[in-house]
């Protein structure tokens, strides 16, 4: 997909203009990695959505036990602050450790090999396959299709 311009003003800015020795397949490679990363990072955001409702309903309990004492379920009350208030989520685990785990061992790991994949490949430029299809894609002259924003 290798884009041609006919000037500066025409294309993507510096940040976005593929180094001259790199390949088409390379390009389409990182576009590749970069897409498993933001998927990656949509998966993250999911994983601290489950540990803020997982903490919002934890928290809740305390309100159920204090309505169950309140219309005289003491039984109940104590059964559920016993056996499911605070309770690990996985065993020996809350939410919180789950992230971290999940930061430590797989999140930062690949973060940080596909920002030294950018670096060593493309010289530290990032979205290159996207710039590149915005290229192919926009009508040049257009004033909704510029190739930059406007400054």
């Amino acid at each position: 997909m290798t884009v041609h311009h006919d000037g500066p003003e025409d294309g993507p800015d510096a940040d976005h203009r593929r180094p001259a020795d790199l390949s088409d397949e390379t390009v389409e490679a990182l576009g590749s990695l970069s897409k498993a990363l933001e998927t990656t990072e949509r998966a993250r955001g999911h994983l601290y959505s489950f540990h803020q409702l997982t903490g919002s309903a934890d928290f809740e309990l305390d309100r159920a036990v204090e309505l169950l004492r309140a219309a005289g379920h003491d039984d109940w009350a104590d059964r559920v602050q016993r056996e499911i208030l605070g309770r690990n989520v996985i065993p020996g685990h809350w939410t919180f450790q789950i992230v971290e785990e999940y930061n430590a061992t797989y999140y930062r790991p690949f973060a940080e090999l596909e920002a030294g994949a950018r670096r060593e490949l493309a010289d530290g430029k990032d979205h290159l396959y996207e710039a590149e299809l915005k290229e192919c894609r926009r009508t040049t002259g257009h004033p909704d299709h510029t190739a930059c924003p406007r400054h």
